[in-house]
């Protein structure tokens, strides 16, 4: 399918993979997507502009650009720049079509209904989009998909004037007559109010007339606060809402000015917001921000996971202000036609947005897909580099195919990779998002792009594939794909549940019954395979007598509610906890006898004891090991250290920057920057596959890490005892 991208200051059509259907999601096929002027065109200038005037423009991120050098090294740190800088974006934020598909959980919906669709992540300018069933609302019968096309707009108009309480006979200034101001202006006269508006554009203010503005104010025919008085017997604006762009806060000042007393001031669009306590004190204002489509936006829980606000506590949510806003251009009690300067076709779109950044400052621009786009089979597989696809004979390179492309994959594991070039190439990208695996495909050379698991795993090109998507999904992908036949290298978590794990293990069970060979799993715990973990093996490997190995993991916070500490992420124990399991397991060797585990109780809410924990293991060979892992210290400070007592020695790992030894021979080491394992982890893992031979990480050490993080998860979320033995 073709999709609007921006990508160094210019709109493209790209053709990528189509979306496949989610839980909670409906799979739309577009008919008519709306063009911001605003936002999108914002957004386009600002991707041409080259980077290092971002950096005099955003000294603060330069800042931690720096620090990240220094923490990871200039490699990795140019890796995420290109990452960031040189990938197209999709743009878009409102559509209107028809639906194709609708994901479990949703019901109040079915293939062939037509819908208007909101949301900047997802009703993109695409031929088909995937939206969450908050963000989709039905288009009412007589209203044609071009004007519901703009329903994102609408309902960002409708929410400010929610904002400003409008009363029947109240007069309301509207400052700024674009888009958003021009909507203003009917919401305010359907709710019985008298308009006055004002803009720079002559234009702009006839159309506002026509539209059913009362009265007008030019700016260059003297001061716009004193006509606001004129217009009300000296009294002043019952309320003002602002739906212009300007940097300056004179605006809003002013905004104050015409206001009466207790009066209310509303902010839609984007001005500065340096207040004068003058302005507002004496008469003391009510000063509201709008945010965007209303109650819901920003809410994750609400627009992604399909959790809607009881309508007798929140009676105007986003979802309920999109669908009333389609209610009044059916009933023609709004009109947008007017507002429509252009329609292009899609793949005009590069015409459409050269056509807005012109100085005619045209309102609506509105692109239109075909209509005869529908395919019998979705396409969910985009040759990306044909001419390096694989010949048909024995391979010397192991041929990945990625699963999942998030900022990780394109900075660590993409990068590592490319480095490997001798042991492995890229046949395939998947992401759930067709425009980033298709980026993310062609700045790393794969053949294909694809947005579909079981277009990988079907692929006969593919040897190995390498899942770095979100934790909940990792055990069931590891399945699938080993079930395949496929090799798996598998970020950690290997599995968040221990139903997950026994499927694995009885997935390797069963192969060994049958005398069956069966592919390589290997966990992405690398700590093991860094220089500073082989060194402490070698150091205790002959040791006469048990370790007291003490980890200390200064994580930081992270708030709750990101995706780490949800149901996606499992938390941090097991997303990242499992990885200090392994490295106990690795350095004794032995099996886990007991486990122990206190943690924090918070006096307020802000911190979890989910991640503020001590975790103590005994061991077969008599070791005993803690972990203490918490996010109530200081970023500045270290994020790992060790401490190993074993046969008159002490061992100290600093970050994996420097480990110091005292009481032995043993050298130490010492690295500029943070070394822990990754590359080496996939040297290991190609070396496996190529070569044979024993697994970089037992199968036994992999599931009693990931063992370890259930039991310790047990302890922290309810009280459970020690399960071992």
């Amino acid at each position: 399918m073709n999709q609007v991208l921006i990508k160094q200051g210019e709109a493209v059509v790209e053709n990528i993979p189509e979306p496949v259907v989610l839980k909670g999601t409906v799979l739309v096929r577009v008919d008519h997507s709306c063009i911001s002027s605003g936002t999108e065109i914002s957004g386009l200038r600002s991707s041409g502009v080259p980077l290092w005037k971002r950096a005099v423009q955003q000294p603060e991120k330069v800042k931690k650009v720096v620090r990240m050098i220094a923490a990871q090294g200039i490699s990795r740190t140019r890796a995420l720049l290109q990452v960031k800088v040189g990938t197209a974006e999709p743009t878009g934020y409102s559509a209107a079509g028809t639906v194709i598909e609708v994901g479990e959980e949703v019901t109040d919906f079915k293939p062939g209904d037509r819908v208007a669709c909101a949301g900047a992540q997802f009703a993109h300018h695409a031929e088909i989009i995937r939206v969450p069933r908050n963000l989709v609302v039905p288009v009412p019968d007589g209203l044609n998909l071009a004007e519901a096309s703009t329903v994102t707009l609408g309902a960002i108009a409708m929410q400010g004037v929610r904002r400003a309480q409008p009363t029947l006979g109240e007069t309301f200034v509207v400052i700024g007559l674009g888009i958003l101001g021009q909507l203003t202006v009917q919401f305010l006269k359907t709710s019985g109010c008298r308009v006055i508006g004002t803009d720079l554009d002559p234009g702009r203010i006839a159309l506002a007339r026509q539209l059913g503005l009362d009265d007008a104010i030019d700016p260059s025919g003297g001061s716009a606060i004193d006509m606001v008085h004129r217009l009300t017997d000296g009294v002043g604006a019952d309320g003002v809402i602002i739906t212009a762009a300007a940097k300056s806060s004179t605006i809003l000042s002013e905004a104050f000015k015409m206001t009466r007393k207790k009066g209310r001031v509303v902010v839609v669009g984007d001005v500065g917001l340096q207040i004068n306590r003058a302005d507002i004190y004496e008469k003391e204002l009510d000063f509201y921000i709008s945010t965007s489509y209303g109650p819901g936006r920003y809410d994750r829980n609400y627009e992604e996971k399909g959790r809607d606000y009881p309508v007798g506590y929140v009676r105007w949510t986003e979802n309920r202000n999109m669908g009333e806003y389609l209610k009044l251009l059916t009933e023609e009690r709004v009109a947008v036609k007017p507002l429509i300067s252009r329609v292009y076709r899609l793949d005009e779109a590069p015409e459409a947005y050269a056509y807005i950044q012109q100085n005619t400052k045209p309102m609506m621009v509105l692109l239109s897909y075909p209509k005869n786009a529908a395919s019998v089979n979705p396409i969910y597989k985009v040759i990306i580099q044909p001419e390096v696809q694989p010949p048909k004979r024995k391979q010397v390179r192991i041929r990945v195919g990625l699963v999942g492309a998030g900022d990780f994959a394109k900075t660590m594991h993409l990068p590592n990779l490319k480095s490997l070039s001798d042991q492995f190439t890229l046949q395939a990208v998947m992401s759930q998002t067709g425009h980033n695996a298709a980026a993310t495909a062609r700045q790393f050379g794969a053949v294909y792009a694809a947005t579909s698991l079981p277009v990988i795993l079907e692929d006969p090109d593919i040897d190995a594939v390498l899942i770095t998507t979100r934790h909940d999904t990792h055990g069931p992908m590891v399945l699938d794909a080993l079930m395949a036949g496929k090799h798996v290298f598998v970020e950690k978590p290997l599995a968040l549940t221990a139903d997950e794990l026994l499927f694995i293990k009885q997935f390797y069970q069963e192969h060994e019954e049958a005398g069956q060979s069966a592919p390589l799993l290997m966990t992405g715990f690398n700590r093991r395979f860094s220089k500073y973990g082989s060194r402490i093996k070698e150091i205790v490997h002959d040791r006469s007598n048990p370790m007291i190995i003490n980890y200390r993991m200064n994580a930081g916070y992270l708030p709750l509610d990101h995706w780490t500490q949800t149901e996606e992420g499992g938390g941090r124990n097991r997303g990242e906890c499992c990885h200090i399991y392994d490295l106990f397991t690795y350095l004794t060797g032995s099996r886990v006898i007991d486990t122990q585990v206190n943690h924090l109780k918070p006096a307020t809410n802000y911190y979890s004891h989910t991640d503020n924990f001590v975790a103590t293991f005994h061991f077969a060979d008599g070791s005993v090991a803690s972990v203490t892992y918490t996010s109530l210290g200081s970023k500045e400070y270290a994020k790992e250290q060790m401490d190993i007592y074993v046969d008159g020695k002490n061992i100290f790992l600093d970050d994996y920057r420097k480990l110091v030894v005292a009481g032995s021979r043993s050298k130490g080491l010492e690295t500029k920057i943070s070394d822990k394992g990754q590359r080496e982890a996939l040297e290991r893992f190609a070396h496996a596959i190529q070569k044979g031979g024993t697994w970089p990480i037992p199968l036994w050490q992999q599931v009693q890490a990931t063992n370890m993080a259930l039991e310790v998860e047990g302890f922290l979320t309810g009280g459970m005892n020690s399960q071992w033995g």
